[in-house]
């Protein structure tokens, strides 16, 4: 049985030391001028600093070392090289990501940097040795195709948690909620000896799931703090880590549960969301002709608040889809019956998503111009009167400034900084700060 009260420890130190980084790091960040200001183009209403990636960094730090004293999870640290690669992995990508932050950087080169984190993870064997494509067989990868399968695989998650983080809160609460089921899932396996005690994915799986809860309390709307793409491609590298050591490590078994023919399928049901995001993203720009990394305004949470939900309801949503798709993952671990909804549950899903987030099957609540610039200041619900300005100030839309700034650089595709803000007429614009950091 796998050591539940120290994998619980680890969580917490996490947790605690990431909401614990944050209020000195805030206090620097804005000192430093780390900061994203008001604009024209910006709809919060204050200036907010970086620094979420930053504590998660030295949380997650502290949280491997701590991990790695305790005796019940020796045999995870022993003769291995896998946490030093972690470590070294994650310490890549967190830079990569905060020169984003604090230059932005080309896409080529932001790409450049995510492969060389899973190079590095590559030579130290943070990677998967199998893959299993249902009724076709289970192959045993070489080394000639591991590596650029690796760095496919953290190119697609890093990027899909990046371009999620557009509202405050979202890409935080989405992260935390997939990485508990992914804990939880491979934690299970381990139960059933289908995994070996050893692995490191469900540990990977656990820290990511406690800084993810230490910094949301910073990030909720109207949010104090970014995490910025230092940290939205850091949670993204951790995913990628853990997914390819729990789906790319599991026996070759069947008829347990529904995932143990593709556990490679993990991700697609716990980041369900942002995976789907970034590929229609890709579909859309490609078909219009743009580059993958041109802004737009058409990403789901964008969808959902041209429907009409205000900033707190979309994140709110988005999150029980992703509660909602992990429980499919886990719901067959517990309960062997469960395997034959599956199928039919991903269809009724798929549905629903595609009813909920068409922006046309609800014109009713857009003005006539298919556009909804007022939508979030007419939802009591997520309405602050005491943050908006009076109605004769010219009123910014969301989705109106560079989705690739997102939640103020939180890490990716929103409507600006501090996204999750309710739309307001723009606040006036100081540039005391030395560094700010503006997107296109």
């Amino acid at each position: 049985m796998p050591p539940l009260g120290a994998y619980a420890v680890v969580a917490v130190v996490a947790a605690v030391g990431t909401f614990a980084a944050m209020f000195p790091i805030r206090a620097l960040a804005m000192r430093a001028g780390f900061v994203v200001e008001p604009d024209e183009r910006r709809v919060h209403a204050h200036v907010t600093p970086y620094g979420g990636g930053a504590a998660m960094f030295l949380a997650f730090l502290v949280a491997i070392l701590v991990a790695s004293q305790l005796g019940q999870l020796h045999e995870i640290f022993a003769g291995s090289s896998e946490p030093l690669g972690l470590v070294l992995g994650a310490a890549v990508i967190f830079v990569v990501g905060f020169i984003d932050d604090v230059r932005e950087m080309s896409a080529p080169a932001k790409m450049a940097g995510q492969v060389l984190a899973a190079m590095v993870l590559v030579f130290l064997g943070v990677t998967m040795f199998q893959f299993k494509i249902p009724f076709v067989g289970f192959f045993v990868l070489s080394p000639d195709v591991t590596p650029l399968l690796t760095a496919l695989w953290v190119i697609v998650i890093t990027n899909a948690v990046n371009l999620i983080d557009g509202l405050d809160g979202l890409a935080t609460g989405i992260v935390a909620i997939a990485s508990g089921a992914l804990a939880l899932y491979g934690l299970r396996l381990v139960f059933t000896g289908n995994l070996p005690s050893d692995n490191l994915g469900p540990l990977i799986a656990v820290v990511a799931f406690g800084v993810c809860i230490g910094f949301l309390p910073h990030n909720l709307h109207p949010a104090r703090a970014f995490m910025g793409d230092a940290g939205a491609l850091f949670l993204g590298l951790l995913l990628a880590a853990s997914t390819m050591l729990i789906g790319g490590r599991t026996a070759d078994v069947s008829g347990q549960t529904y995932f143990f023919f593709a556990p490679l399928f993990i991700p697609l049901f716990i980041l369900g969301v942002p995976i789907a995001d970034m590929a229609f993203a890709f579909i859309r720009r490609t078909a219009k002709g743009t580059g993958f990394h041109t802004p737009d305004k058409d990403h789901v949470h964008h969808r959902l608040l041209r429907l009409g939900h205000g900033p707190r309801r979309t994140v709110a949503i988005l999150w029980a889809w992703t509660a909602v798709l992990s429980a499919f993952l886990l719901y067959p671990l517990f309960d062997k019956q469960g395997n034959a909804v599956i199928p039919f549950g991903v269809i009724v899903l798929g549905l629903a998503l595609y009813t909920l987030f068409h922006p046309g099957l609800r014109k009713d609540t857009l003005n006539g111009n298919g556009d909804h610039s007022e939508m979030a200041a007419h939802d009591g619900s997520d309405h602050d009167p005491a943050r908006t300005t009076a109605t004769a100030a010219p009123v910014v839309g969301p989705g109106e400034v560079g989705d690739e700034g997102g939640n103020g650089g939180n890490g990716g595709n929103g409507i600006g900084p501090g996204g999750g803000d309710t739309p307001r007429a723009t606040a006036p614009v100081t540039h005391a700060a030395s560094r700010v950091k503006y997107r296109r």
